[in-house]
């Protein structure tokens, strides 16, 4: 097994973890949880090598170990797999499973590539994937990258696997076909680190939880023996209440309809209605053609078919700045790269579609610019050290409430959200679930997009539901269950309504 008691480090004076343990039994299944900034990350660097401890001690198999690099703890069969999955994608699926350990002919440097291939597939067959060991990595889908992953952890003989965030965009068969690939290998003897946000996947799938909180440790329990409501209070130090705000909304009139929007080879003949004051989900699996909607009516990508009306009136948007024009905000789903300008400070990324109103002939007003950022900093309470701070440095919640106050900054009218509360801790969720909530009390449509039917239960007045780029089917308040929308999202009859 592994033992961790008494790590402790600190960057720049600035202490992330103190005096915390964790440990890790021979075939077990174990969570470590936390908000973001609860320290999960940095101990798992620690436990990989990549980060050396200040303080405590570090066991495997009862033997006390000095984990100066990746390459010690490789040795010792501890392993990693970040959440940004280190396939190269132009290579072989068999190239990349014997990336830095390829077989070679003697001294030539002359590839066994055969030979490789061969161990690859029956690798692969091992663990239940049919795939030609010669494909393109890149041509694969993120659940099948996942599971060669594992291949490669287990081609390294690896007894420990560190998985951060597995699910985040998988769909559930894959899901499912990696939750039945972590069984079979705990049933062999090997050990997974669980780390997730999703409450549902922890209690599915896990043996016991270690949880932290701002660096420190709070205890752990056994999965069998505790409850969604414990965890929680242990997360954050407080109770929740319940899961999902109330919603009490004055729903009005249409704001945004969408007739016939088609984009070929994505989505076809997608017709809806959304009103002032509604959150609208969208569900669907991977694939389905959600954000693909989404960012047509944003105007980032040409519809080859269909009509868009706001308050009635038929509009052109071909553009994001016509959509910004007729009061379309759009939160993409993928915050880093899409949302945010990482090396800007909190002011810089909030104040970014908002320009216009913080300048005068071209020329910025700090003073309004600072009003602006203060605003937004105090209303959604965004936890930082001051609007000068780097966005990149501010935990996944954090960051995803600044790229939220850049779009309430441009006083919205229909506001889009894809994945608004992926990689966000439970006490960040709940903060931008009653963001969401105030919105629409204030009359702003929301066209929510969630993988997390959960989310879209809690949160949504209505669901729209798609499949392979088709609508399938329409859910009410009334009669929305995980049941009902997994029927349309899998295989649903189309304009179903209920």
């Amino acid at each position: 097994m592994i033992q961790m008691s008494g790590i402790t480090k600190a960057f720049n004076g600035n202490v992330v973890l103190e005096n915390v343990q964790f440990e890790l039994a021979n075939g077990e299944i174990h969570a470590l949880m936390g908000e973001n900034g609860a320290g999960k990350s940095t101990m798992m660097k620690i436990l990989s090598g990549i980060y050396s401890k200040d303080a405590g001690e570090i066991k495997v198999d009862g033997e006390a170990v000095q984990l100066k690099s990746p390459k010690d703890a490789e040795k010792l069969g501890i392993i990693v797999i970040h959440q940004e999955l280190n396939m190269l994608p132009d290579l072989t699926v068999a190239q990349n499973l014997f990336l830095g350990k390829e077989l070679t002919y003697g001294k030539t440097g002359i590839l066994k590539n055969r030979q490789m291939e061969k161990e690859a597939a029956e690798l692969l067959s091992k663990l239940g994937l049919d795939i030609n060991p010669r494909t393109r990595t890149g041509d694969l889908s993120v659940g099948k990258q996942q599971i060669i992953e594992i291949a490669k952890a287990i081609a390294s003989d690896a007894k420990y696997i560190v998985m951060d965030e597995p699910t985040a965009a998988l769909t559930d068969r894959e899901i499912e076909t990696l939750f039945r690939t972590i069984h079979e290998l705990k049933a062999k003897g090997i050990s997974f680190v669980y780390i997730s946000h999703r409450m549902e996947e922890i209690f599915a799938i896990c043996d016991r939880i270690t949880i932290l909180r701002d660096g420190q440790y709070v205890g752990v329990r056994n999965i069998p023996e505790t409850n969604f409501d414990e965890i929680v209070a242990m997360m954050v130090g407080r109770e929740l209440g319940e899961r999902f705000p109330e919603r009490n909304c004055a729903i009005g009139k249409t704001k945004l309809e969408v007739r016939n929007l088609t984009v070929n080879g994505s989505f076809q003949d997608i017709s809806f209605k959304l009103r002032r004051g509604e959150v609208l989900g969208v569900a669907g699996l991977m694939g389905a053609g959600r954000t693909e909607v989404a960012q047509t009516i944003f105007g980032y990508r040409k519809a080859n078919n269909g009509e868009i009306f706001i308050d009635g009136q038929k509009v052109s948007i071909k553009s994001p700045i016509d959509a910004m024009k007729y009061g379309i905000g759009f939160v993409t789903e993928d915050r880093k790269t899409e949302g945010l300008v990482l090396d800007f400070s909190i002011k810089d990324n909030i104040t970014l579609a908002n320009l216009e109103k913080c300048s005068s002939s071209g020329i910025v007003k700090n003073e309004e610019e600072n009003r602006m950022v203060a605003k937004y900093i105090e209303d959604l309470k965004i936890r930082t050290s001051g609007p000068n701070q780097s966005a990149k440095s501010l935990s996944g919640g954090n960051q995803q409430k600044v790229v939220i106050a850049k779009w309430l900054g441009t006083d919205p009218e229909v506001l889009i959200l894809d994945e608004p509360t992926r990689g966000v801790d439970i006490g960040a969720k709940k903060e931008i679930y009653h963001i969401i909530n105030q919105l629409a009390e204030a009359g702003v449509a929301i066209l929510m997009i969630s993988s997390e039917l959960p989310e879209v239960i809690g949160m949504a007045d209505r669901v729209i539901v798609m499949k392979e780029g088709n609508l399938t089917g329409e859910v009410n308040k009334e009669k929305m269950t995980q049941e009902v929308i997994m029927q349309y999202a899998t295989g649903g009859e189309k304009g179903v309504q209920l």
